[in-house]
């Protein structure tokens, strides 16, 4: 069944998930995720979403999901994101030859934000890698998966070994009474710290499941990815649902999570048009690959990236902000964005009512000059200005757990 349009604003549901529910490919024809039966026992609404059948949320209703992941723990499917290991002694220095990341001194155990870039600096995809000893361990984006493997495989190939992991799931527990939860089950998950992984053994009823889980997730939170084995992952969600502080989530709150925690959505935020210091994650680019680090460049598009950095005449013309509502009125993605004189300066790539927060907070991109915090600009919602105010993300503070 489709989401209304009044259903879409009723329920704050991010309108990328409402045009996909209305995508005329049959729900039976789509991937199903190893918890695809799991969700429609427990009720789940089912949308289309990169391909796969979802579930965008359960019958207590979004609302209910984003405050309970952000005051006890909420169990997310993400099974349709690619993993991949990179393996051979050349792995790290290969993949650091496609992202503006440190990718050899990055220790053993420890995890890290990537950014898959085309020859123009702009993003193919972000990642998430980690230095497993024996190979890096890689997860992608959903909707970008089959193109990242393969641009990854056409690229370094002949480096090391590409081996895409298609017989696993992925799960994300966040929240903070996410390691409450699942330390029950595996006893030494807490004294990991954000960023950082490892191989658990859970103990799921009778059945003993081995998982690599890293510390880390996209809420803003504290909490794990755990990816599993397809057969095994049905046994791991139904012992983490046993947990009182465990909900199932779905992508609505999901969404909204990430955008008070000033998270860019692939596709929304960041695309192949925006290199990462347009989008506000020059963070991501250690030292070491910056202009007089000890491997400065070395990554596609990093003439013209390492020039945005540098700033001059080189200087990007356009940021990714926060932008605060100072009115109560919602401003979604690809609602234009004007000056103060009327101006079109650009438009919304991300928007809704934070239910945390309870205010309308949203991310776009504007001009360079007016990108400083605390500039007033507009927000055309049904051809009247909404005043909006460029503000610091993340909207809602973080809880990640660093020790």
């Amino acid at each position: 069944m489709a989401w209304t349009a009044v259903e879409a604003m009723e329920f704050d549901m991010p309108l990328f998930l409402y045009w996909s529910s209305l995508m005329t490919t049959a729900l039976e024809s789509l991937l199903k995720t190893p918890l695809n039966d799991l969700h429609v026992s427990l009720g789940a609404r089912m949308v289309p979403f990169a391909g796969y059948s979802m579930p965008v949320q359960y019958p207590a209703g979004l609302m209910f999901e984003h405050k309970h992941t952000r005051t006890a723990a909420g169990l997310f499917d993400v099974s349709h994101m690619g993993q991949l290991r990179l393996v051979g002694p050349d792995a790290g220095a290969a993949l650091e030859s496609l992202i503006p990341v440190d990718v050899i001194d990055l220790p053993v155990g420890k995890q890290r934000y990537g950014l898959l870039l085309n020859d123009e600096g702009g993003i193919i995809d972000d990642l998430m890698f980690v230095n497993r000893g024996s190979d890096i361990f890689v997860i992608v984006n959903g909707a970008c998966k089959a193109g990242d493997i393969a641009h990854i495989q056409a690229k370094i190939g002949t480096r090391c070994k590409v081996i895409p992991m298609p017989e696993r799931a992925l799960l994300a527990l966040q929240g903070p009474l996410a390691v409450t939860a699942l330390s029950r089950l595996a006893p030494g998950v807490e004294k990991l710290v954000f960023m950082t992984g490892g191989n658990f053994t859970i103990q799921a009823g009778n059945q003993r499941i081995d998982v690599f889980l890293t510390r880390s997730g996209y809420t803003g939170e504290d909490g794990f990815e755990i990816s599993v084995l397809d057969s095994q992952a049905q046994a791991l969600a139904q012992a983490l649902l046993a947990q009182p502080e465990v909900k199932p989530i779905g992508l609505g709150a999901r969404n909204s999570l990430r955008l008070e925690a000033g998270l860019p959505l692939y596709g929304n935020d960041i695309d192949t048009t925006t290199t990462p210091v347009e989008a506000s994650l020059q963070w991501a680019m250690q030292k070491v690959r910056r202009a007089g680090g000890a491997r400065a460049g070395g990554f596609p598009g990093a003439a013209k990236i390492l020039a945005q950095l540098e700033g001059g005449t080189g200087a990007a013309a356009r940021k990714r902000v926060g932008l605060l509502a100072l009115e109560r009125i919602p401003v979604r993605e690809h609602i234009e964005l004007q000056d103060l004189n009327g101006q079109h300066i650009g438009e919304v790539t991300s928007g809704l009512l934070g239910p945390t927060i309870d205010q309308p907070i949203a991310m776009g991109y504007v001009p360079t000059a007016l990108a400083a915090l605390g500039t007033r600009i507009n927000a055309i919602v049904r051809g009247k200005p909404v005043p909006m105010e460029v503000v610091a993300m993340p909207f809602v503070p973080t809880n990640y757990f660093r020790g």
